[in-house]
């Protein structure tokens, strides 16, 4: 388990953001015979590595910079891309409150990132248009993305004439900030923006509360992280009463350690159930063989990922003792249901099912949670919340899995907005193509299911999957 006690600050593309401060009001014009970007990663790939050490450091520290270089570069990139797409839209007659939507998606796609990541980076290029002194300190390398993205992080609260006032103290492009960690960075920003508008910083910390909230991810061995972004004297309340009655057991007797008996009590308490499993669908997907057989195919759970054959096994068709929580009291056995997938025997393609309804029904959402585990997207493995038509109902798209994908809540708007295109394509797995108001497509294959690599040597007949259901019983 994991508790994180703090605030979080979110910078978006459109998140107050003013776009035009020091932005370029037309595309640069490419002189004739000038260099690409692939001319220089042919030139780069030619560069020999050094014959000692000390020029091997020598390069490593040209590479930080050349990094830094290219990360300032994308930043300009991004801006005049989001001032073009302006234009065209504005063109095209778009309203001026929507010009500029999936703008980012677009950027997100083209640097492999997730979507929100993608609007995070736009806006960040925005702001830096207004802090001169910090984007000369990013192109030199005296600061890399990581610590430019901390300070623009730090300053978001503030005006751009605030912000632009503490990028003009710190000088960060004067070597200011050179040798400074991230915690020395963080505090110098900090203590630059509380002079400049101490009103706005303490707003900031209000208006922080609003943010707080949990989230799950997943940790190594079939482990999780149960994150909690709590106000610091919920957070502090909250940590001393487990760890009070963790150190009153442990003196009692208890054999478990002081960690182990907080964890637990932390999902008795939230659960209500001793050993915290209470009548909840788990969706564990394994095939026939592992559940009936002893196989060592890994099963999925979504929402998680791969686990262990024996884990899934056991968590399956025993109480929660044999999925290695041991010592919890109130321990119950678990009814278990099983629903029978079928696949392809080739491929290891879920078998179709089709629906005549528009809205996608139970079933079927159920059928693409298994088949696309987490958001379709490229790059953005956000949990599903849309389960969408690739080819909209209204352009007679069916309801069906061939049609059929899980998407989060954005991208699903995203793919909404004028100029995103979509279609099923063939394949040996199902297959997405995305095609970008600019006319670049992107292809998203849903994930194997256990054991579909293994489709070509096994013999022939339809493949089995077991559908588990784990469920406390009354």
């Amino acid at each position: 388990m994991e508790v994180v006690v703090g605030t979080a600050a979110v910078l978006r593309a459109d998140a107050g953001v003013p776009f035009g401060a020091g932005a370029p009001q037309s595309a640069p014009t490419v002189p004739p015979g000038a260099p690409s970007i692939a001319d220089v990663l042919v030139l780069l790939r030619s560069v020999p590595l050094a014959a000692d050490g000390a020029g091997l450091i020598d390069q490593m520290r040209g590479l930080e910079d050349l990094k830094c270089l290219a990360g300032a570069r994308q930043a300009d990139t991004a801006v005049a891309f989001d001032l073009s797409q302006r234009r065209e839209q504005a063109a095209a007659g778009v309203p001026a409150d929507e010009q500029g939507a999936a703008v980012w998606a677009q950027i997100a796609l083209a640097r492999r990132e997730s979507p929100a990541r993608g609007s995070r980076l736009l806006g960040m290029a925005k702001t830096l248009k207004g802090m001169p002194h910090t984007f000369r300190a990013f192109r030199s390398g005296l600061l890399n993305e990581w610590r430019v993205t901390l300070i623009v992080k730090e300053t978001i609260c503030l005006t751009p004439e605030d912000r632009a006032g503490v990028d003009e103290e710190l000088a960060a492009d004067a070597g200011t900030l050179d040798g400074a960690g991230d915690r020395a960075i963080i505090a110098a920003v900090r203590a630059a923006a509380y002079r400049r508008d101490p009103a706005s910083v303490a707003q900031r910390a209000a208006r922080a509360v609003a943010e707080r909230t949990v989230s799950l991810r997943p940790a190594p061995d079939t482990m999780a992280y149960l994150t909690a972004l709590l106000p610091v004297a919920q957070g502090v309340a909250a940590y001393a009463a487990l760890t009070r009655d963790a150190d009153s057991l442990r003196t009692s007797g208890d054999e478990r350690s002081r960690g182990q008996v907080m964890a637990d009590s932390l999902v008795e308490r939230v659960t209500g159930t001793p050993g915290g499993i209470s009548g909840v669908q788990i969706q564990l997907v394994m095939t026939d063989r592992t559940f009936l057989q002893a196989d060592a195919e890994p099963a999925r759970l979504p929402g998680y990922g791969i686990t262990p054959a024996a884990w899934a096994r056991n968590t399956a068709l025993s109480n929660p003792a044999a999925s290695g929580i041991d010592g919890v009291a109130g321990q119950r056995d678990l009814e278990v249901w099983v629903r029978r997938l079928y696949t392809a025997p080739a491929t290891g393609e879920l078998v179709a099912m089709d629906s005549k309804a528009r809205l996608v029904p139970a079933g079927l959402k159920r059928f693409l949670q298994i088949r696309d585990d987490t958001c379709r997207t490229p790059y953005c493995d956000a949990p599903i919340r849309h389960h969408d038509h690739i080819i909209p109902w209204h352009d007679d798209g069916s309801t069906s899995t061939g049609n059929g994908q899980g998407l989060c809540e954005t991208c699903n708007h995203t793919k909404e907005t004028p100029g995103w295109t979509a279609k099923p394509v063939p394949g040996p797995r199902h297959t997405v193509a995305t095609t970008t108001p600019t006319g670049h497509t992107y292809h998203s294959t849903a994930p194997p299911l256990p054991s579909s690599g293994l489709a070509g040597t096994r013999s022939r007949r339809s493949q089995q999957r077991c559908f588990a259901l784990a469920r406390a019983t009354p």
